[in-house]
């Protein structure tokens, strides 16, 4: 662990366990704190609005992270956020193990998009926010191999966005992907490294 390297502390606002991994794969120690917002209210409001899905998914990022920075304001609070769209639909984490199975179903020889969306907040302040969408193209897979990767993923479904963990087994539901890999995972890792440092929260 590179501890010597991070100069400031660092809270993640997220409970995801992938971003979890992914900063402290980095060598990054990070306290973790969910925010707990109503996402909904926010996504509703937006979309009523006309918002744009980068738009969204950049809000929510922040909110997350603003809502830890009231308790901790000299700390750097990074948020996070993930918005799945295919074919014009946009999609959150399923509810149940059937509707997760129902989008799995949708997306299977399709391409879609994930929007991930990065910020960094200090002193309730938005330092800087990051989105990148890459692009990923799920095989025709069988109806067979549909039921055995939900029978044996089960409740793991329902804590990611697109029912997978491509780090995973969730990597054989897919033919072809593209952008960054880590922002696949959530975390656009070599982007918000550059900016931490950049900001002098590691070490240059």
């Amino acid at each position: 662990m590179m501890t010597n390297a991070q100069k400031h502390k660092i809270i993640l606002a997220s409970k995801s366990i992938s971003r979890q991994k992914i900063l402290a794969a980095a060598g990054l120690e990070a306290v973790i704190i969910s925010s707990n917002i109503d996402e909904n209210i926010i996504k509703n409001d937006m979309t009523i609005k006309g918002a744009k899905t980068t738009e969204i998914s950049e809000k929510l990022a922040q909110q997350k992270a603003l809502k830890i920075s009231k308790d901790h304001p000299d700390d750097i609070i990074i948020g996070g956020d993930q918005i799945l769209v295919c074919e014009g639909r946009s999609f959150d984490k399923a509810n149940t193990i059937k509707e997760a199975k129902e989008n799995l179903q949708f997306f299977r020889g399709k391409t879609h998009e994930l929007i991930t969306s990065i910020c960094i907040i200090k002193n309730q302040e938005v330092i800087w926010t990051y989105t990148t969408c890459p692009k990923l193209t799920m095989r025709d897979f069988s109806d067979d191999f549909l039921d055995i990767y939900v029978e044996n993923a089960q409740e793991a479904l329902l804590h990611s966005v697109g029912c997978y963990f491509i780090e995973e087994s969730g990597s054989q539901l897919f033919s072809k992907i593209k952008g960054d890999y880590y922002a696949i995972l959530g975390m656009p890792r070599l982007p918000l490294l550059s900016k931490l440092r950049e900001l002098g929260v590691l070490e240059k």
